[in-house]
């Protein structure tokens, strides 16, 4: 099986402000994301089940201390990632790539993030896991349907000025 990747120019793409509502759908449309960390220049990727939080522009998910991502995140806090849509029509190709910062939320982020988290992941709360959360400050929307290659993105360091 071939694995094709099409990027367009720059100047074709869209940036925004804030993330694009075909972002924040795309991305509740979906649980399960793939987190990419690195250390020592040594990569390493793990499978999540999460939910977005609109409101902050993060991804809240569990995972034990003993993994290795979080192992890596310790070391490293800054994290990449990606959720897709599996197809074989190229036409319906779709996906984010992303960025951002992975903490342990405390306060009240905590507390909204845990409550989404276990309202629909109810099985977590017999896990022994800890809740994590990515700070999101890059989004790149791939989607088919809008046009072949088409890409949306998004920036934080854009969004302040």
């Amino acid at each position: 099986m071939k694995i094709i990747c099409i990027v367009a120019f720059l100047n074709d793409c869209k940036f925004m402000n804030n993330p694009d509502k075909k972002v924040h759908d795309f991305i509740k449309g979906h649980h399960v994301l793939t987190l990419a960390t690195s250390v020592d220049n040594v990569p390493y990727c793990a499978n999540c089940f999460y939910v977005y939080l609109k409101d902050e522009n993060m991804f809240v998910f569990t995972s034990d201390n003993d993994t290795k991502h979080v192992q890596d995140v310790i070391k490293n806090n800054y994290v990449g990632g990606s959720v897709v849509l599996e197809t074989n029509v190229i036409g319906k190709i779709q996906g984010i790539q992303f960025n951002g910062t992975m903490f342990l939320p405390e306060g009240d982020l905590r507390k909204k993030a845990n409550r989404k988290y276990m309202k629909r992941y109810p099985f977590a709360k017999l896990m022994k896991t800890q809740l994590w959360v990515i700070e999101l400050d890059f989004i790149k929307l791939t989607d088919n349907r809008l046009g072949f290659g088409k890409k949306l993105i998004w920036k934080k360091d854009a969004a302040k000025n």
